[in-house]
């Protein structure tokens, strides 16, 4: 599969980016002191997200449905949510943005709402690439139905996918596509958009798991031509929150597990109980806060500065990458799994990952961490792709999770803290 048959890269060249007027609206960085590389397990928030998130606590803080002023006010909240996470993902309409406490819990009561529509003998397709949350419900419900899951295995080569393997796992009894728009190990983007073609030909449907991809690039769910799309907002700079796109007709031919006075028509039929309002005014400013970083723009159309935005972003992003990876294979020892090729790194989110001979990712994390940079070691939940590239039993990986509030100059302290520690200084 050549570049050229892929949806779109992350990052154009021509676009520059301010790193330090973003940086100047984030609290946890106004000291420099601490790098955060974690960030693909959860960003840090801007300024305009607590502020929300305090503002509906002190004058929207009411359950949904009454006849008074918070509770109409956070009816209003919730709104505002479906609106800019509507804008966010271009949905054909709000009415297709479902809210709940992360995508793991989401996916988990998505695949039983679906559940009631397979039968035993039936098919699903997985990759070798997934975030174990876009494994274990599917599997679980293949336990329960009688299912048969087939895999799309991983290019160990090229670190992506082996999409040309895709064509012979389809068949008739093919009813599920689950794949990741962004491996958050690896940091391969996925060609989503023709594995979504392939099966929607085949009568299947299309799950996107997208937490990785969203903080580094747009993402155009009718241009996808995908299904179901899940994605977190903490991981884009929000509030703890999942989220999740879908069809509104499919949404509606579900039947969703819920108590019995809750609403029957999506979105609602699928929100659980009570939600999180102020969690949901975090997910709004979040989407806002990327919508600035395009500057003044066309205060009414957000979805266009949030292309602008992410643009710059994916931009600015390519750099840090290119960067990273060129130290990174200047430090004895250090092998890193992933696209390194400067000619395919726009096919990768800034998600590094790697080992240093001699010394396990627990340990050095644990190191990195006592000198102020904070990095995730092990699996990372990613299961398949590191038991794929034989690296499961081993400890895993050191990660290394860059978004674009990160600098080069961390890059660089980063780097020569990991020589000191391979040298054992």
């Amino acid at each position: 599969m050549s570049l050229d048959d892929r949806a779109a890269p992350i990052g154009d060249p021509g676009v520059t980016f301010d790193v330090d007027a973003a940086r100047a609206r984030f609290p946890a960085l106004a000291d420099g002191a601490r790098i955060y590389f974690d960030n693909p397990a959860g960003t840090q928030v801007p300024a305009s997200v607590v502020e929300r998130v305090s503002e509906c606590l002190l004058h929207a803080n009411a359950n949904l449905g009454g006849r008074f002023a918070t509770s109409v006010a956070a009816g209003e909240v919730v709104s505002d949510a479906r609106r800019a996470v509507g804008d966010m993902l271009n949905a054909a309409s709000p009415d297709e943005i479902v809210f709940g406490q992360n995508m793991t819990t989401i996916t988990f009561a998505l695949a039983r709402a679906l559940g009631r529509r397979f039968a035993r003998g039936e098919e699903i397709v997985l990759t070798r690439m997934e975030h174990d949350a876009n494994v274990a419900p599917w599997l679980a419900l293949a336990e329960d139905l009688g299912l048969t899951v087939r895999w799309l295995d991983i290019d160990r080569d090229r670190h992506e996918l082996a999409l040309e393997q895709l064509g012979a796992l389809l068949n008739e009894r093919t009813r599920l596509l689950c794949i990741g728009y962004a491996s958050n190990v690896l940091g391969t983007v996925n060609d989503v958009r023709k594995a979504s073609a392939l099966a929607r030909a085949a009568g299947a449907l299309v799950f996107v798991d997208a937490v990785h991809y969203a903080p580094h690039g747009l993402i155009d769910v009718q241009g996808l031509g995908c299904d179901l799309l899940a994605c977190s907002a903490y991981k884009f700079f929000g509030t703890h929150q999942g989220v999740l796109w879908g069809r509104h007709a499919l949404l509606a031919s579900l039947r969703p597990y819920k108590v019995r006075p809750a609403h029957d028509e999506p979105p609602e039929s699928f929100e659980t109980g009570t939600q999180s309002h102020e969690g949901l005014a975090g997910v709004s400013a979040a989407v806002d806060y990327l919508a600035s970083l395009a500057g003044a723009g066309d205060a009414a159309d957000r979805r266009k500065r949030l292309s602008a935005a992410m643009t710059a972003i994916g931009a600015y992003e390519a750099t840090l990458s290119a960067h990273l990876i060129e130290e990174l294979a200047r430090v004895p020892g250090v092998r890193i799994h992933g696209i390194t090729d400067p000619g395919r790194l726009a096919w990768r989110a800034p998600t590094i990952a790697f080992t240093l001979r001699g010394t396990a990712p627990e340990p050095l994390a644990r190191a990195l961490g006592e000198r102020g940079v904070y990095a995730w070691h092990g699996h990372n939940y990613a299961l398949e792709p590191l038991r794929a590239l034989g690296l499961l039993d081993s400890g895993g990986v050191l990660r290394v999770g860059l978004v674009h509030y990160n600098t080069h100059e961390e890059i660089d302290r980063f780097v020569a803290i990991l020589k000191r520690i391979a040298r054992r200084d």
